[in-house]
């Protein structure tokens, strides 16, 4: 009692394909192994890099360069509403 023969492991089967056909298991048969590799191959190239920088030394970090320029305060489009109304007159 309470454990599944395979019985109705077939019962089972046969209600799931009366009601998603078999075109459609089919289907999502596919493109659950198509996951699965792509799963693998990403598990693959995550692990590719790190093996690489372990071989190589590494390079000294460059501090990023922060620039700026000044505008005004209502920004390009004040500037350009100002050109406009200069060339106007």
């Amino acid at each position: 009692m309470g454990e599944f023969s395979i019985w109705h492991w077939l019962i089972v089967l046969l209600i799931v394909i009366m009601i998603f056909g078999t075109k459609k298991l089919k289907n999502m048969g596919s493109d659950l192994g198509q996951a699965v590799r792509g799963f693998k191959e990403g598990m693959k190239d995550a692990d590719a890099p790190a093996e690489k920088s372990a071989d190589e030394p590494k390079a000294a970090a460059t501090p990023p360069q922060v620039t700026t320029t000044a505008t005004s305060p209502l920004g390009a489009r004040a500037e350009q509403a100002e050109d406009i109304a200069f060339k106007s007159k």
